[in-house]
């Protein structure tokens, strides 16, 4: 044992100077290396920090840094001697035969090149120090050396204690990206959310598609309706094949001429709902652009109810139009009156001398009763459509007062039923209970439920079934007034309350009828609407406002 002292303290003292002096040296670049990695919170900083600082500490030919992190991938930087990044050495085969080998074996001088983790410098020795993470191998320090004169147990021992460094600080880097990357996502997915809950809030109709013509958002008024569709069956799917009832040319070139123009399109389209009411819609077409390029990328579609508006505009111009046909009646209606009573009254003159005998003998005579007959049936035609026009153009202020609608109703049905019109028709009367009274004119009432009543019946001609319909809500009662005959065509349905219009053959209407009724119920403030589907019926709807307070 003495012996053994005497030696060590015979060591040289040069020698020890030297080995302290590189012990002192190794404890400072780790020093070092530890400070600068203390405040990197990105595992790729954390990599290229180390792996530049191991090749210039060891004067190595290169150093790459590899791991595999968990919500982070792969992380990997490496350098070659002149200072330029390595890219292709990541063999992925490699790596996982050399994890196959734990404990690993760190040292491999003057190895099988084959075998080398980094293979894109030519090197005759490389080190590899494995990363543990977690009591894990999660990846590797390697460095690459010219020769085995260029390597050494220090070199060796330096490489390991940088590695465990490493490894604990790109632990916590990992940490704190995943952290963030977490953080970011649910920042995302809440945006996401918000934003899709915005779209939904909206009482449009929204949807996007991109350059391929696949929907990439469809908000929830997309979903509801007639025409509506499920989100999930409509994101991702071609436009054409989710909207396939509207016709694909048309469709194809209204989104092709907002790709190509970058111009904002819309169109006006009219569709028909379940219970025959006819909306009305405004459909524009957006562009929207890539911010950098400018290029169209997707064509946003906004589809908004525009119903209530289109009504409005043609209660406005349908109004503007009574007026004006009505003071045109008032005006013409008595000098009409006048010439034809004139007419019926020479006619029903000759017709009476005829039957006293004044023209016996004439062989003219059948056809002088025929033409008379003529003449004063189409006196009283043009009679009756005077009447009309007074009856259209009047001031209907009439006697106002609370009245009951469930009365006027049962009797409107009565007089309907002793008319005898129409045949195999079934007539059904649902009042409810407790209907709140109106302050109208029950005359002018029961006269727009009888020429409800009687057009539904006309419409009607192989039979059917007429209803009636009264029900309170929303401060009105409304009436109903339903048929299971032909309807009326979508084209119709904003021409029926005009003056004059009429679909029944020449003779059999004025088209005097709906606008009368129109007149009468809008005079009570009230509203008279309709909903109808082609071949299946019609319904008139008329709102008159309850009584607010009785006497």
């Amino acid at each position: 044992m003495a012996l053994t002292s005497a030696r060590k303290r015979t060591v040289p003292k040069a020698e020890q100077v030297r080995r302290g002096s590189e012990a002192s040296d190794e404890l400072k670049f780790i020093s070092e290396l530890g400070r600068s990695l203390l405040f990197m919170v990105h595992p790729k900083k954390v990599a290229a920090r180390v792996a530049v600082a191991l090749r210039q500490r060891l004067d190595a030919e290169a150093c790459v840094f590899l791991a595999e992190l968990e919500n982070i991938g792969v992380v990997s930087f490496g350098v070659d001697r002149r200072g330029e990044l390595l890219t292709s050495f990541f063999h992925r085969p490699r790596f996982e035969r050399w994890l196959e080998l734990l404990p690993p074996q760190v040292g491999h001088p003057e190895k099988d090149h084959t075998e080398f983790m980094i293979d894109s410098i030519d090197h005759a020795v490389e080190y590899v120090s494995p990363l543990h993470i977690n009591g894990t191998v999660k990846g590797l320090i390697a460095v690459g050396f010219n020769g085995t004169a260029d390597f050494d147990d220090v070199k060796a021992n330096l490489i390991e204690a940088a590695t465990r460094m490493a490894a604990m600080s790109i632990n916590l880097s990992a940490h704190y990206e995943a952290a963030i990357n977490s953080s970011i996502t649910r920042a995302k997915e809440e945006h996401r959310r918000f934003t899709e809950a915005i779209l939904d809030s909206l009482p449009v109709s929204i949807y996007v598609i991109d350059r391929d013509y696949r929907i990439v958002t469809w908000n929830r008024q997309r979903e509801v309706g007639l025409q509506g569709i499920p989100r999930d069956e409509a994101i991702g799917r071609n436009i054409f094949s989710v909207l396939a009832r509207y016709p694909e040319g048309q469709v194809r070139q209204e989104f092709e001429d907002v790709f190509r123009t970058g111009e904002i399109q819309r169109i006006e389209q009219q569709t028909t709902a379940e219970d025959g009411s006819t909306k009305h819609w405004m459909v524009s077409k957006i562009p929207m652009r890539d911010p950098e390029t400018g290029e169209v990328t997707h064509v946003i579609t906004v589809g908004e109810d525009v119903t209530m508006r289109v009504e409005a505009i043609h209660a406005v111009g349908r109004a503007e139009k009574l007026a004006a046909v009505g003071r045109l009646a008032a005006g013409v209606v008595h000098e009409i009156n006048n010439p034809l009573a004139t007419i019926a009254a020479c006619a029903e003159a000759l017709e009476q001398r005829a039957e006293d005998g004044s023209f016996a003998g004439s062989e003219a005579l059948d056809d002088l009763h025929e033409y008379l007959e003529l003449i004063k049936s189409e006196a009283f035609r043009c009679k009756s459509i005077t009447t009309g026009l007074l009856d259209f153009s009047r001031m209907r202020t009439g006697e106002r007062s609370p009245i009951d609608l469930a009365e006027i109703l049962r009797s409107s049905v009565n007089l309907i039923s002793h008319q005898r019109r129409g045949e195999n028709i079934t007539i059904d009367l649902d009042i409810e209970d407790g209907l709140p009274p109106v302050n109208a004119d029950g005359g002018q009432i029961q006269q727009a439920v009888i020429a409800l009543a009687t057009n539904a019946i006309d419409a009607m001609p192989e039979g059917g079934t007429l209803a009636f319909k009264a029900f309170a809500g929303n401060r009105r009662v409304s009436v109903e007034i339903s048929d299971t005959g032909i309807g009326i065509p979508a084209e119709n349905m904003s021409k029926i309350f005009e003056p004059f219009f009429t679909t029944k053959d020449v003779g059999k209407g004025t088209g005097l009828g709906l606008a009368v009724c129109y007149g009468i119920i809008t005079d009570h403030g009230g509203r008279l609407s309709v909903r109808s589907n082609v071949g299946k019926g019609t319904t008139f709807t008329i709102a008159l406002p309850v009584v607010k307070h009785l006497a």
